[in-house]
């Protein structure tokens, strides 16, 4: 079966971003850079792409140019055990960036990744309708997920 690599788009950045991806996530590392040569389309000796690993999975950044910036349409789920997981990434990548509504947080790049809790999934479709419903009015409430206040907010009833 053949692997599926994301390639995430950058104007100039993809060295950084890269970076700080690695620093956020527990065993990361960049892999390799490649650089433009005298064929261009920039100059020759500036970075094109830079492959690196994000806790085993594989990722490149590509200097692409500034035609294509990122939007929600694409984002990166982050499924965490418990509420310091939670918090963890969701201060990481907000720095810089942005807080969104649901679990969603926008990075200094402009990527969006969702920081939600292992479980959150099933909660949403507890085949119970109504503890559903509550959970639901609750994350609807939320920018960083609460664990505690969305459990309790199903288990209300």
């Amino acid at each position: 079966m053949p692997q599926i690599t994301p390639n995430l788009w950058f104007d100039t950045q993809s060295v950084e971003a890269a970076e700080f991806y690695c620093s956020v996530f527990p065993n990361s590392r960049i892999r390799n850079i490649s650089y433009y040569t005298e064929a261009g389309p920039r100059p020759a000796g500036t970075v094109l792409t830079v492959d690196f690993v994000l806790d085993g999975k594989e990722f490149t950044a590509i200097n692409g140019g500034p035609q294509f910036t990122f939007d929600e349409a694409v984002s990166f789920l982050i499924t965490c055990g418990d509420q310091e997981e939670i918090d963890y990434y969701w201060t990481k990548l907000s720095e810089g960036g942005e807080e969104g509504p649901c679990g969603w947080v926008k990075d200094r790049f402009g990527l969006s990744w969702q920081v939600v809790p292992t479980g959150m999934a099933e909660l949403m479709s507890d085949p119970d309708q109504s503890r559903a419903t509550r959970a639901m009015q609750a994350m609807l409430g939320m920018k960083k997920i609460d664990m505690a206040a969305l459990q309790a907010a199903a288990d209300q009833g």
